[in-house]
């Protein structure tokens, strides 16, 4: 037998050994679940009180009364539901190096930054070293979830669009970065092995995710992702948006990367070392496969150019619940029939749930809570009592108030059809901690129920990482306003605002109702040249928190924000409409921010002019 021949037979029995072990782990997997979830009530009580053993006596649940207690009761009955803003003190003691267990009794290892803000900075969240394990452990119960559903995926590679972050530490010396950065960093990651985990088997090396450039990261990430076209069985990224811009920076550079393919050789704007030693571990001359690209990507329109360039692709994983959803449309057009695939449900502060029935349509995703991540609970929400929310605006909601406000709700104990927002007790030192999310029950895995996310609360704006909340929203204006406005004798007749993603990236959409007190003359709005509301573009964006000017200057993923000049009487039309569909006269408030098409439809009908920010506002990284 030939050398060559035996090689074969040991890489055809080494796959199937592989094989075998991958499908005894994935039938573990799904075991582990079907237990977890039959079993809710018994894990959680059991996830809870390791939580308060491991971290009995440290400062925080002292300071609540427990005194070294750790029984769920005197929990409950002592320790509040709490928002980040209640522990920034503590929070700011860690960050300060501060080693004592305020928190938790292990060390805290790393902050990982919340997408939500705090005082216009990202929230500090702390981890701790174990949390790896137990995240890793939650992707690996994806690809078995996914595997039931669609067979085959385990049998090729993902073409995953997989993006960090720069990072920064604390005065105290620990770092603070998103919790993807902090995996992708991680030797979690970085030492997996394909063998024990195909869902982590990627076209794009290491070394093209770990890179900050992001124009390096998402060309090199591209190009591998076309040479390796006939291994690829998934395609997707974290969020859908980010999936879109990939397919965008295609669509403008693929004469390049044609040209790369062609001869073998890679772009010279490709200057980081390490991406390109990666890059040419799989970039070889290939003229036929150059000329197959260049071909599909000449065919106008690029509808199904997904499954055109990677024909054996079978699903496309983005999250695309809540905000995300208004993404829906552009995924499908591109994957032409593909499955879209929303897998699982993690924040900062901890990996929640996965999606058991990844097949279902975009907007009957749920996700299925698994109780070993943490100790959940649920505080009732209502409908907002503003009528104007419940006709014209649909969609507001409103945590209970302090008098109001049941108990919270254990987990097993949530009703179907009901909304609550999630509070979480973690392993690292968070305890009833509001996570700010807006879940729906959807039904249940056994006893384990399945959640709609329906978005997160005081929200106003959000095109994909950032969060602008009304308060903030209405600082932006006040300084454009006060900026710009006030010296040439103009003022705010009122303002709303929406998250415009028909373009990619999406982008900031603020609707401006002004007048100009010329004393004898009625004011119009050309009176101001288009220069001022550019600077109060630009004033706006300076203004919002760091989340979103990176997203500006660095990821490139919100374009610039705009600003819509209405006619006189504008908002006094959106009244009249808010009050013909059924809302209260001394009830109605202008909304901050609009989503429905019809409010969008007559605010556009009245724009005069359109301004945009001239240049992307100041941010750097923090190191």
């Amino acid at each position: 037998m030939s050398s060559g021949t035996s090689q074969k037979l040991e890489s055809k029995e080494f796959k199937m050994e592989c094989s075998s072990v991958v499908k005894e782990k994935e039938k573990k997997a799904l075991e582990f679940i079907e237990y977890v979830t039959t079993n809710a009530d018994e894990v959680q009580k059991q996830v809870l009180a390791e939580i308060l053993a491991q971290n009995a006596g440290v400062e925080y649940l002292q300071r609540h009364g427990l005194g070294g207690r750790t029984d769920a009761d005197s929990f409950k009955k002592l320790v509040p539901a709490i928002t980040h803003e209640d522990i920034r003190p503590d929070i700011s003691r860690i960050a300060n190096g501060d080693k004592s267990p305020i928190l938790c009794s292990y060390p805290i290892s790393e902050f990982l930054t919340s997408s939500g803000t705090s005082g216009g900075e990202r929230k500090l969240i702390p981890t701790i070293e174990e949390e790896f394990d137990r995240r890793s452990f939650f992707y690996s119960l994806l690809m078995p979830v996914m595997n039931k559903h669609i067979p085959g995926l385990d049998q090729g590679k993902a073409m995953y669009f997989l993006f960090i972050k720069s990072e920064s530490a604390t005065p105290g010396g620990l770092r603070a970065r998103t919790a993807i950065t902090s995996y992708f960093k991680s030797t979690h990651f970085i030492n997996r092995t394909i063998e024990e985990d195909p869902y982590m088997n990627y076209t794009s090396p290491n070394d093209t995710i770990l890179c900050l450039d992001n124009y390096q990261s998402m060309y090199s990430q591209i190009l591998c992702g076309l040479c390796l076209h006939k291994e690829v069985v998934r395609v997707g990224a974290t969020f859908g948006s980010v999936f879109i811009r990939a397919i965008q920076f295609l669509e403008n550079n693929w004469p390049i990367l044609c040209n790369d393919i062609r001869t073998g050789t890679l772009n010279p704007e490709i200057t980081d070392q390490l991406v390109r030693d990666s890059v040419m571990k799989i970039l070889k001359p290939d003229p036929v496969l150059a000329d197959f690209i260049e071909a599909e990507c000449r065919k106008k329109p690029w509808k199904g150019i997904i499954t055109r360039l990677w024909p054996n692709t079978m699903c496309i994983e983005a999250i695309v619940t809540g905000t995300l959803s208004s993404y829906v449309p552009t995924l499908e057009y591109y994957g032409h029939g593909l499955p879209l695939v929303s897998s699982f449900y993690a924040s900062s502060e901890a990996y929640f749930g996965i999606n058991l029935n990844p097949l279902c349509k975009p907007s009957e995703v749920s996700y299925t809570l698994i109780p070993t991540m943490a100790f959940f609970e649920f505080l009732p929400v209502k409908q907002s009592d503003i009528v104007g929310d419940t006709s014209p605006y649909p969609g507001a909601r409103s945590p209970l108030n302090e008098k109001e406000r049941e108990e919270l709700v254990d987990l097993i104990d949530v009703k179907l059809g009901e909304e609550y927002e999630l509070v979480v007790t973690t392993y690292a030192g968070l305890y009833r901690y509001k996570v700010g999310d807006i879940l729906q029950v959807a039904g249940f895995k056994n006893k384990a129920p399945h959640f709609h996310f329906i978005g997160r609360k005081n929200v106003a704006l959000s095109i994909e990482a950032d969060k602008t909340d009304e308060a903030e929203l209405k600082r932006a204006v006040e300084k454009a306003v006060i900026n710009h406005l006030r010296p040439l004798n103009a003022s705010l007749v009122d303002y709303t605002a929406y998250a415009d993603k028909s373009t990619v990236p999406g982008h900031y959409v603020i609707f401006w109702e002004y007048i100009v007190h010329n004393e004898g003359s009625k004011s119009t709005n050309q009176v101001i040249p288009p220069s001022v509301f550019e600077d109060c573009c630009l004033t706006m964006e300076e203004s919002l928190d760091s989340v979103y000017r990176q997203g500006r200057v660095a990821d490139k993923s919100i374009g610039p924000l705009e600003i819509r000049i209405v006619e006189r009487g504008t908002f006094d039309s959106l009244m009249d409409y808010a009050i013909s569909s059924g809302a209260s006269m001394s009830q109605y408030k202008t909304p901050r921010s609009v989503k429905t098409a019809p409010i969008l439809d007559l605010l556009n009908s009245k724009v005069v002019s359109n301004h945009y920010s001239p240049k992307c506002p100041t941010w750097a990284p923090k190191g």
